[in-house]
């Protein structure tokens, strides 16, 4: 059976827990621990979900946080439902049903 596997970036919220409320807080305790990231880097590693992300940086906001992987990064997992049928397909057939007819064009000077 497939799996649906998703997870929760929750970075903003342990910021929030410990009184940093801008991304640029963040910034020098990663460069005590000798990560040197952009204040661009730091704040795209704030507020957005990171597809991958280096298990040096990854333990480095465990370590400024004291707090586990799993305060870091909630994963979620659960049975992929199967995919309906599709019991009539919802196309016409324009060759059959749905052919416009020919205009004629008449003059009215005849």
């Amino acid at each position: 059976m497939k799996r649906d596997v998703d997870y929760t970036w929750r970075l903003p919220e342990l910021m929030a827990r410990h009184g940093m409320h801008n991304s640029t807080e963040l910034i020098p305790h990663l460069r005590e621990r000798d990560i040197d990231l952009s204040a661009s880097q730091v704040y795209r590693l704030v507020t957005q979900r990171p597809e991958r992300i280096s298990l040096k940086i990854f333990a480095a906001v465990c370590d400024i946080f004291a707090c586990g992987p799993d305060d870091l990064l909630t994963v979620t997992a659960a049975d992929a439902r199967p995919k309906k049928a599709v019991s009539a397909p919802n196309v016409v057939d324009l060759n059959k049903a749905v052919r416009p007819k020919r205009a004629r064009v008449i003059r009215d000077d005849d």
